[in-house]
């Protein structure tokens, strides 16, 4: 062993045992122990490996706990009991599921019930990417609770938080920097969605279009292995009924590229009913007076009444949507009101035609009015019924020809291209999901048409769009991303000389020889500032002791050129000095002086956060 080896290793003993001294303080486990002595044998790269599979195979499992409790709930409700009976199900259990969950909510966990991917990256953005360790479970608690039991929602949202609560808590116990802890965060959320569709590849499109915008990167192995761990624990554990797959398919024949062209136009705009739909109800019951149990009661109520008239709308929707695929619509009718009507194909338009308007409302009331959900299961369900829709449409015009199965696969990743702003996920997932790879061309097509149609309403995703312009969000342009880091008040210089406004020139001469500062602050008897003092202003007379009873610190005051308040967002801060051309500006609340701001301190610090996220 060379001389060089063996001081490296002495090294990383000595480094074990301080971070081991380090975390004796608190009750530290023995598997604990392990991975710190792993990580100071290994390099940082085959760490973050090794991560990577522990965090992915963590995050997979949660995946699939989940997936499998709430799938034999609903094989219970939905499969044991014939119609009349099902009826009393889907009249208790939705309102059920929304107000145990909310009740879990504020009693349990206290009222913090932020949810959804947007708290995700308002954690990435705004807390260096630490997650709260309780939504490495709450997320799973409460999505059970109102999936299992009906609500119009889905799993994939709370599965893609609780890997990110994962991988950001093992970042932070193994005391990983800002960029690891980000990468482990998003390796996390890729294998929950892996786990949730068997679908790796989708996992990484996921965690680049939503989760890492505006993130730089150089190394995603980590991400690679997590996808698929989590992948590989689906397959094995889960079995077909659970999983979001998809065995038979037509060929793809280059002549149908016009019914797709015309399915991706309607996936985009009826992507944009779903979005305006989410956000009237979600503007409703946020302005709404009513206790949010009163909330829960009023969501679940409407939600079950939808559920008893369309039972397709009752929890994610997945077997419904297979059953579309495989011509299965007369059994799937033969379970609601319908059954009750002589058959007729309108009915058939009629049907699917209520149930894909509708679906925007119930997930709306699933996830607004107290509920776990997110967007993903209802998009995709969404999607595979308007797709159907068309095709059923179609048939009934004489076109013979339409790939029905088809065209419920690719409508489920043009609706969710749409919706989530995500074409590449969608484009994946289906194509996983279906093994349908010869279905690209068509997937493409569809997914980039909707998504396309959907930026046209709207630049970013809607669901994030108020969080890009507060800037409390990443999005793609890097330096502004960089800013929305800067804050005010961190920038404050307070140890500026200050000087009474009725002072006398020389008690300014006497205050700027013990300064080192070129500029002071003029403020009168209760603090408010009156003015600034600069030193080149003043120094042509600064020398001459004759001028010194012709002169009062009122006299060679100036007015700022500008104020800063210190609630200012960093960027208007920069406007400010750009409009001035002024390197210091002085900070006021209500005129009350509080410090000065400079140009080169937010330089300084910008410069700093470049080198910690871009490094």
């Amino acid at each position: 062993m060379s001389k060089y080896s063996k001081l490296k290793r002495f090294h990383n003993f000595l480094k074990f045992q301080r971070d081991f001294r380090a975390n004796s303080v608190q009750k530290v486990k023995s598997y604990e122990i392990i991975l710190l002595w792993i990580r100071n044998y290994l390099s940082h790269s085959h760490f973050l490996i090794l991560s990577g599979i522990l965090v992915g195979c963590t995050a997979g499992l949660a995946g699939v706990i989940l997936k499998l409790l709430v799938h034999h709930i609903h094989t219970l409700i939905t499969t044991k009991f014939q119609f009349e009976q099902q009826i009393v199900f889907y009249i208790i259990f939705p309102l059920l599921g929304i107000v145990l969950t909310t009740l879990v909510v504020l009693y349990i966990y206290r009222g913090n019930d932020r949810k959804g991917i947007p708290a995700i990256l308002y954690e990435i953005a705004q807390n260096s990417s630490l997650v709260s360790p309780v939504k490495m479970y709450s997320q799973i608690v409460q999505s059970a609770i109102t999936v299992g039991l009906g609500g119009s929602a889905g799993l994939e949202s709370p599965i893609a938080v609780t890997g990110s609560a994962i991988g950001s808590n093992f970042a932070r116990t193994y005391k990983l920097d800002y960029k690891d802890r980000t990468l482990l965060l998003a390796a996390g959320a890729t294998a929950g969605i892996a786990s949730a569709f068997n679908a790796p590849i989708a996992g990484m499109m996921f965690a680049f279009e939503i989760l890492l915008t505006g993130v730089v990167f150089t190394d995603f192995i980590p991400l690679v292995v997590a996808a698929v761990c989590g992948s590989l624990i689906s397959k094995v554990i889960l079995n077909e009924e659970a999983l979001f797959q998809f065995a038979t398919r037509h060929p793809f024949n280059y002549k149908n590229i016009p019914f797709y062209i015309v399915l991706g136009i309607i996936c985009g705009f009826y992507a944009r009913y779903f979005v305006v739909i989410s956000q009237w109800v979600e503007h409703q019951f946020k302005h709404s007076k009513r206790s949010r149990l009163q909330k829960a009661v009023i969501a679940g109520s409407l939600l079950s009444l939808l559920c008893v008239l369309f039972p397709p709308l009752f929890g994610e929707g997945y077997t419904t949507v297979k059953g579309w695929a495989t011509g299965q619509i007369e059994a799937i009718m033969a379970v609601s009101f319908f059954k009750y009507f002589t058959f007729r194909q309108w009915f058939i338009l009629l049907f699917l035609g209520f149930i894909c308007l509708l679906k925007a409302f119930a997930t709306s009331l699933t996830i607004f009015g107290g509920g776990n959900g997110g967007n993903f299961a209802p998009a995709l369900f969404a999607g595979g019924t308007l797709g159907f829709f068309v095709a059923t449409l179609c048939t009934q015009l004489g076109i013979t020809d339409v790939p029905v199965t088809n065209m419920v696969i690719v409508g489920m990743a043009g609706v969710t291209s749409g919706v989530l702003y995500a074409p590449l996920t969608a484009i994946f997932l289906i194509a996983e999901a279906s093994t349908g790879y010869d279905l690209f061309i068509p997937l493409m097509i569809v997914s980039v048409t909707s998504f396309l149609i959907a930026k046209r309403f709207s630049a970013i995703s809607p669901d994030l769009k108020l969080l890009a312009q507060e800037g409390k969000i990443f999005t793609r342009e890097h330096d502004q991303n960089l800013l929305s880091l800067l804050h005010a008040p961190e920038l404050i210089e307070k140890n500026i000389q200050e000087i009474n406004i009725n002072a006398s020139f020389g008690e300014l001469i006497d205050l700027i020889k013990v300064g080192k500062r070129n500029f002071l602050a003029v403020t009168n008897d209760d603090h408010l500032l009156e003015g600034i003092i600069r030193l080149d202003d003043i120094r042509p007379v600064m020398f001459n002791k004759d001028q010194y009873e012709d002169l009062n610190v009122q006299k060679v005051m100036i007015s700022p050129p500008a104020l800063i308040n210190s609630t200012d967002d960093v960027r208007l801060i920069i406007k400010k000095f750009d409009e001035t051309s002024t390197w210091n500006l002085p900070v006021v609340d209500d005129r009350k002086f509080i410090g000065f701001i400079s140009k080169s301190s937010i330089l300084n610090r910008y410069r700093e956060l470049l080198k910690e996220y871009s490094g």
